[in-house]
C-alpha cells in the first residue's frame, strides 16, 4: 500500500491554529444560528479501538478491503436540534446502528496519508477546512445534480475550478476536524464521504427496493482503469437555487454565494453550505429532480484497496 508522509498539523487540520480552534469551539458551544452539539454515553459507540489502533499504526486488512466504519443515518434528527453524536433513533440502510443521529456520510477507515481518489469525473467546486464540520475537504460536482465531498483530509492535491477525471488523485487522508482532536486514537482515521443529489444529502447505499449510487451496488470498488473523463453536463435549476439562497439567514454567506457567477458552481456550493450549516437555511427542499443511478466508485485507489468490509459484520 502506498502511503504518503503527512505532518501532525496536517493530520488534524491545525493550520491556521487560531481559526481552527475557534471553529472547534463553535461546534461544541453553538453559534448564533446553531445550538450546541449533543453528546451522550451512546456516543461511545463511534470509538472502535480494535479497528482504530491498527490503522493509526498504518496496518490494514490483509484482504485489501477498507473498513466501512460508519454509514449515513436514514432517520435524521429534527433540524431544530443541535448536531447530535448520540445514537438514539439512528438507523443505517440495513436497519442497523452503524451510524449516529446526525451522521449523513459514509466513513471509510484508512491509515493517514492514504490516497483519496475522485469517485467520478467532475469539477472541483470547493476546497476548504471546516474544523467544526469535517475538517479539510474536497468537493466535486459531477453533473446531473450529483456532488461528493471527501472530508477529514490531511492535504488537498487539487484546486477549486479544476476539472478532474474518474480515478484522479485529489488528496491525502488524515483526521482533520474536531472529531480527530477530541477522540484520536480511539476513533479510527477515516475519509468521511458525503453524497448530495439534487441539492440534498443522500445515502449512496441501497435497500433491496432502491437504486444504489455505487456502480457495484453495495459492494463499491475503486476505479481500476486509467482515469476517464465521464463528466455529465447539465443545466442547474437557476430559480430553485435562488429560492434556497434567499432562505439563507446568514447575510455574509448569502452574499458570498450570490457572487458566484457560474450556475453549476453556485448550485453545488449552495448544496454544500446547506449540508454543512443547515441551521442557516430555511428552505431544505430539493433543487432538482434528477433520478438516482449507479455512478460512483470507491474514493480510494485500486492500488491500495479492492473493496470494503463493514466493521459490525466483518464482511
Amino acid at each position: 500500500m502506498k502511503r504518503h508522509s503527512v505532518s501532525y498539523a496536517e493530520i488534524f487540520g491545525l493550520r491556521p491554529l487560531r481559526r481552527g480552534l475557534k471553529q472547534c469551539w463553535a461546534a461544541l458551544s453553538g453559534d448564533e444560528y446553531a445550538p450546541p452539539s449533543l453528546f451522550g454515553l451512546s456516543s461511545l459507540s463511534i470509538l472502535k479501538p480494535r479497528v482504530a489502533f491498527p490503522l493509526w499504526l498504518g496496518r490494514t486488512r490483509r484482504d485489501r478491503r477498507a473498513w466501512v466504519y460508519q454509514l449515513p443515518n436514514r432517520v435524521p434528527p429534527p433540524r431544530s436540534a443541535g448536531y447530535s453524536v448520540r445514537v438514539t433513533f439512528a438507523r443505517d440502510f440495513r436497519g442497523r446502528q452503524l451510524t449516529y443521529d446526525s451522521h449523513v456520510g459514509t466513513d471509510f477507515a484508512v491509515p493517514v496519508g492514504t490516497e483519496v481518489i475522485a469517485p467520478a469525473a467532475g469539477l472541483v467546486c470547493s476546497v476548504r477546512n471546516d474544523m467544526q464540520r469535517g475538517g479539510l475537504k474536497v468537493c466535486i460536482e459531477h453533473g446531473l445534480g450529483l456532488v461528493t465531498c471527501c472530508n477529514h483530509l490531511a492535504r488537498s492535491l487539487v484546486e477549486e475550478g479544476q476539472h478532474v477525471f474518474r480515478g484522479d488523485l485529489v488528496g491525502l487522508s488524515g483526521m482533520s476536524s474536531i472529531d480527530g482532536l477530541l477522540f484520536s486514537p480511539w476513533l479510527a482515521p477515516h475519509v468521511h464521504f458525503n453524497v448530495l443529489l439534487n441539492g440534498i444529502a443522500v445515502d449512496p447505499w441501497a435497500t433491496d427496493a432502491e437504486v444504489s449510487l455505487w456502480r457495484q451496488r453495495n459492494r463499491p470498488t475503486p476505479h481500476a482503469a486509467p482515469p476517464v473523463d465521464d463528466y455529465r453536463s447539465w443545466d442547474p435549476p437557476h430559480q430553485r437555487t435562488a429560492e434556497v439562497l434567499e432562505s439563507c439567514r446568514d447575510p455574509d454567506l448569502r452574499r458570498s454565494l450570490a457572487a458566484i457567477n457560474d450556475d453549476r458552481q453556485r448550485a453545488a456550493r449552495v448544496a454544500i453550505e446547506r449540508l454543512l450549516y443547515a441551521h442557516r437555511f430555511d428552505d431544505h427542499e430539493p433543487l432538482a429532480a434528477e433520478p438516482r443511478e449507479p455512478w460512483l466508485d470507491l474514493p480510494l485507489s485500486a492500488a491500495d484497496y479492492s473493496g470494503v468490509a463493514f466493521v459490525d459484520t466483518d464482511a
